[in-house]
């Protein structure tokens, strides 16, 4: 290892050297680089940032399965390290809506197979005889929780990755970047107060400071500093009696947002209880300023009154031990972004540059090991779309966005959060130009990569009368099944199947792409064929080399050599990363970003041609615009271009206007509905209710790298003569025989033990009828992967991926749901729609 010296060429350089640096470094050696660098301006083995006062432990369970198989994969290689002390660690509950949420806890450690109990009283006492049980309702006790010694991990990451490369590592410390130079697009050097670095790829893993190194790029990594408030409080006399770092589970005192746990002599409380406090990266001290480490500022005494005296409560009998005092007392900077996940993945911008910050110690390891293969191969084991840090491209850059969200952010970390629980900070910062009108008719609205769509509409309500006998077994009577939902989403959806209603807008990323190259680009890029006619659409998967969904979109030719793609808002800034990031440097394509130029209004019903062919210069009969195509149209004085599908499977089209004219396209839409008993229905038709009774998959929920179009049902495109990624991953899967398929289910009974009736949401593990999860032979664990009512079928609808052995039409099984099991049956297997079958609703 070349230590302290800095190279003047490097093939791979990483800025930060903690637990992150440390860990990419390592995986990337193992998977082949040779040549790799290391900076940072700290010294080591501990350079200033959190990996050297994070409390390092490890509580694996989270209701993300990417975040907890994540951790569990960390806390491998910690073990591999001899780096891990598995204490255990457990989540005590002071209210009844803890207790609930404990259970939820666990419903989401059978889900993603991770060891896990829950505890009355005297069961948290045995384990942890210092707590004040008296104030305890329940305890989540984590078998596979523990303490990690990141510091050391580092060291033994650097010497195991200089190793692999025989003396191509190069570590240089107090090595200050100054700045990043870009050449044609793409990095090129690193400039450091010692020296420049010419550099093929580059990655930032330098936790808070990350969105300073950025900027030298002119790219941005949305995140702020933000503190964890922590003391360590010792000599405490209870533990003299133990050898070690740690005797006893780490204990989470969930509900006042604090945890405490045994450091030798010493106890660590820590709290995220108090106030937001944020901080601007510029006003972290240097190393020299700073009298413990940059990233441990003195503690803010008044914020912490109430967390001391919370811990006090929970564990009295170590606290007031007379022979103890405060030894250490910091307010701990950590990294916090808009929306608690990490930010991963290349920045769009600038080709060569990557993005690997926001990680907590928990899950760094494994984060190293999954980017090093994203850069090296293309993909990675665990699927890390949700941590892309090019989710907020285009719209949650900003330092207002950011320090809002965050603080917004920070108070959830140990609080209850709904599955569906909308963020109120830094709302209407999209808008569409039917927002006004929606508004008036009282939309409740949900925000989704910063567009406002509506979910439901209030103006509804009076449908729940003319829909009450459908409606009266789907009324969610539970507080938290009813949260962030209303029963006015069934009746839209009722009303939709039966009149007609507009949607919009769906808040989708569109982009254009023109030039001589196009067809050979685009083909490359989808599993379906895109030579086809002019206006017509081909709904495809995108994949990845291992044959695993990187997107799910629809593709529309507009001319010889212009062809529109259409993705989910969500997934547009990671699909833009993925379509720009593989134009060939010599191709004629040019890729036009319209996402904020075109609105979208879906009119969808079996009325639905009635109401458009009043107000629109074209012929709109079925034969003159057949389903699955485009064209372009002229909605009353609106020029548009509209396509003939629907993602709830029905009759009508999507049609896509410029924004400035939006407006006036709701209101001739809307004016010409009137004789068609038109009503706007919300995102909760569209994205929930009718897509499941139709067996729609949506990426992110059912489409993911873990699960190939096989097992998801979407083979019907055959395998196309053309090379696309992800080919031979793709035919492979066609002739073998699936491991599991996705499948739609129902609820048989909701209040299987009577008393209230229950919906599941979504995540919840399925069980055989002896009450096992079920696991198909690569290991992957069932689970509902979608949830929500389908009151056109009447069933409360649910879709998992099941092993072949269970994958049978009116096979038997169990959903387990907030502590209870609920008897399931398999409708569907494949992606046969459990409502109208051969579709010929959208034909019609």
């Amino acid at each position: 290892m070349s230590s302290n010296s800095l190279p003047s060429a490097a093939k791979t350089v990483i800025i930060g050297g903690g637990i992150v640096g440390n860990s990419l470094a390592y995986h990337l050696a193992r998977m082949g680089r040779e040549d790799i660098a290391i900076l940072d301006k700290g010294p080591l083995p501990d350079p200033g940032g959190s990996t050297g006062h994070a409390s390092n432990f490890l509580m694996p369970v989270e209701h993300s399965k990417e975040m907890t198989h994540l951790t569990r994969r960390s806390i491998e290689q910690y073990k591999d390290m001899d780096t891990f002390t598995n204490s255990g660690g457990i989540e005590v509950a002071r209210t009844e809506e803890r207790v609930e949420e404990l259970k939820r806890r666990l419903q989401s450690a059978k889900a993603w197979g991770e060891p896990a109990e829950l505890l009355n009283p005297e069961e948290v006492e045995a384990l942890v005889p210092y707590v004040n049980t008296d104030l305890v309702k329940a305890g989540f006790y984590s078998t596979g929780a523990g303490t990690c010694d990141p510091l050391r991990a580092g060291e033994v990451m650097r010497a195991r990755a200089d190793e692999y490369t025989d003396g191509g590592l190069h570590v240089s410390p107090n090595t200050e970047v100054l700045d990043l130079h870009v050449e044609d697009g793409s990095i090129a050097a690193v400039e450091t107060d010692r020296g420049t670095v010419t550099a093929d790829e580059v990655v930032i893993a330098a936790g808070l400071w990350s969105p300073k190194l950025a900027e030298m790029a002119g790219v941005e990594i949305p995140l702020t500093p933000a503190v964890h408030q922590m003391v360590s409080v010792g000599p405490i006399s209870f533990f003299e009696d133990y050898e070690g770092e740690i005797s006893f589970p780490v204990v989470r005192d969930m509900d006042t947002q604090m945890y405490e746990r045994q450091h030798g002599n010493d106890l660590e409380v820590g709290s995220y209880q108090h106030r937001p406090i944020l901080w601007d990266v510029e006003d972290i001290p240097s190393i020299d300023e700073a009298p413990l480490s940059p990233t441990q500022p003195p503690l803010t005494d008044d914020a912490f009154e109430q967390s001391m005296a919370d811990a006090l409560e929970i564990v009295p009998e170590l606290l007031d031990d007379p022979e103890a005092g405060i030894r250490h007392e910091i307010d701990g900077l950590l990294s916090q972004t808009p929306d608690g996940a990490p930010l991963l993945g290349p920045l769009q911008d600038v080709d060569g540059l990557w993005s690997c910050a926001a990680i907590w110690i928990k899950e760094a390891p494994a984060i190293g090991e999954a980017v090093a293969q994203w850069m090296t191969r293309g993909w990675s084991d665990i699927d890390l779309h949700g941590a892309d840090v090019n989710r907020f491209y285009e719209y949650g850059n900003s330092r207002s966005f950011v320090k809002d969200r965050a603080s917004e952010g920070f108070q959830k970390i140990y609080d209850i959060v709904h599955p569906a629980e909308q963020y109120q900070s830094a709302r209407e910062l999209r808008t569409s130009p039917f927002y006004e009108k929606q508004a008036d008719l009282d939309a409740e609205f949900f925000e989704a990569a910063g567009w406002e769509r509506p979910q439901w509409y209030e103006s509804n309500s009076d449908l729940l009368d003319r829909y009450e006998d459908e409606l009266a077994e789907f009324r969610r009577p539970n507080e938290w099944d009813s949260r962030w939902w209303s029963p006015n989403i069934l009746a839209e959806h009722l009303h939709t199947r039966e009149h007609v209603s507009m949607i919009g807008d769906m808040g989708f990323s569109i982009f254009d792409f023109r030039g001589s190259d196009v067809v050979d680009y685009l083909e490359r890029m989808a599993v379906g064929r895109v030579d086809v006619d002019v206006g017509k659409t081909v709904y495809t998967p995108i994949l990845a080399e291992n044959g695993g969904f990187v997107s799910d979109l629809t593709i529309a030719r507009l001319g010889p050599e212009h062809y529109r793609v259409v993705t989910g808002g969500a997934a547009g800034g990671s699909d833009r990363a993925w379509f720009g990031g593989h134009i060939p440097d010599d191709a004629d394509v040019t890729m036009i970003d319209r996402s904020e130029s075109l609105c979208t209004l879906g009119v969808w019903g079996p009325n639905a041609r009635d109401m458009v062919e009043g107000v629109t210069e074209e012929d709109m009969s079925h034969d003159a615009f057949e389903p699955y195509t485009a064209q372009e149209i002229t909605v009353g004085e609106v020029d548009a271009w509209a396509m003939r599908l629907s993602y709830i499977g029905e009759q009508g089209w999507e049609i896509y206007a410029p924004m400035g004219q939006g407006r006036r396209l709701w209101d001739v839409l809307w004016e010409a509905g009137q004789d068609h008993d038109v009503r706007p229905a919300g995102m909760g038709v569209y994205g929930t209710t009718g897509r499941l009774e139709k067996g729609y998959r949506l990426f992110g929920h059912e489409l993911e790298l873990e699960y190939n179009p096989a097992e998801a049902g979407l083979t019907f495109h055959g395998v196309k003569d053309a090379d696309f990624i992800g080919k031979e991953a793709y035919a492979e899967a066609i002739d073998e025989e699936n491991t599991a398929t996705l499948c739609t289910l129902s609820v048989d009974d909701h209040a299987p033990e009577g008393g209230e009736r229950r919906f599941m949401l979504g995540n919840e593990p399925v069980l055989d009828e002896n009450g096992d999860v079920l696991v198909d032979d690569e290991g992957r664990r069932s689970y509902i992967t979608s949830a929500g009512t389908g009151p056109s079928v009447g069933k409360h609808l649910l879709m998992a991926y099941l092993p072949q052995s269970h994958a049978e039409e009116g096979q038997s099984l169990q959903v387990e749901y907030m502590g209870q099991q609920y008897p399931v049956t398999v409708e569907v297997v494949g992606s046969r729609p459990l409502f109208d079958p051969e579709n010929e609703r959208i034909r019609s």
